[in-house]
């Protein structure tokens, strides 16, 4: 594990976070066209995943414009991010979403970038490691060819509160300096799955893998009517004001997360981003 200086860390994770939010203004979320498109000529595959289930409740979201607290119904939760073997079997049944074949409207250059053909995983690669270079579109497509959904950033950041003890860490110095300290660690989205200890909740690998994909990944920076392209906050996304609208400035992990969301596209392919997947539910179970 890498050691480097707490303090030092988190000048630069706040210095991160605002410039790349002042870098551009927010993008318009995907449009539902454009989403739909997704869907078109898709196969259905069955993929067996235990899926965690997950109460809901109300959370104050790390980055917000006011201090209400957002309510998060309850949902399913794939307890694991998807695995190389399981993307293997999306790409087989869907040639469409194949490194050679995806449209570039969906990906950029690097999609599955280490693999070492359309069926052929990279030289060495665990069947049970989280799969990466995959961009938000190709998460999405996958998701729905097993009939679920990728998770919002509310139901993610909900989970990502959780430490080994309760269900809201975030009070605790010691849940956010744990996590940076996996964040610095390297090659560590080549790891196997399930091999640290869940969270509260019974979800694994939230932080010690990899940065994961939600459905509304940049919706952190948008405010009213998002497809309207009207930001009527300019606080959102800039300098200090974007910094005092954090609801807790200590939390150095969740200004990391925050600077990666407000640096991406949907058609990013990056080393150490993958995804999970989540499904609603109508079932309240007591908590």
């Amino acid at each position: 594990m890498l050691v480097m200086n707490k303090n030092f860390v988190s000048i630069v994770v706040v210095a991160i976070a605002l410039m790349l939010a002042c870098k551009r203004a927010p993008e318009q979320l995907v449009s539902d066209e454009k989403q739909d498109l997704i869907s078109n000529n898709l196969h259905p595959i069955e993929i067996k995943t235990t899926m965690v289930y997950i109460p809901g409740g109300e959370y104050k979201p790390f980055y917000s414009s006011d201090s209400d607290l957002v309510a998060v119904q309850p949902f399913l939760l794939d307890e694991r991010p998807v695995t190389n073997q399981e993307y293997l079997k999306f790409v087989e049944a869907n040639p469409q979403w194949r490194k050679s074949n995806i449209k570039r409207i969906y990906s950029d250059a690097v999609y599955l970038r280490d693999w070492q053909g359309d069926l052929e995983l990279p030289k060495g690669a665990l069947l049970d490691a989280p799969v990466t270079f995959v961009p938000w579109f190709a998460a999405k497509a996958y998701a729905q060819s097993i009939g679920k959904r990728l998770p919002t950033l509310d139901e993610w950041e909900f989970v990502a509160m959780a430490d080994t003890e309760v269900p809201n860490a975030r009070e605790k110095k010691k849940y956010s300096d744990d996590i940076i300290d996996l964040y610095m660690q390297k090659d560590r989205q080549y790891k196997s799955v399930k091999l640290s200890p869940p969270n509260y909740w019974g979800v694994y690998n939230m932080f010690d893998l990899i940065w994961e994909w939600t459905d509304d990944f940049n919706s952190i920076l948008t405010t009213g009517d998002s497809r309207a392209g009207e930001y009527d906050d300019k606080n959102m996304f800039c300098a200090a004001g974007g910094a005092t609208s954090a609801t807790d400035i200590l939390n150095y992990a969740a200004f990391m997360r925050f600077a990666l969301r407000a640096s991406i596209k949907a058609n990013y392919n990056i080393a150490n981003l993958g995804f999970r997947c989540a499904k609603d539910t109508t079932v309240v179970l007591p908590q």
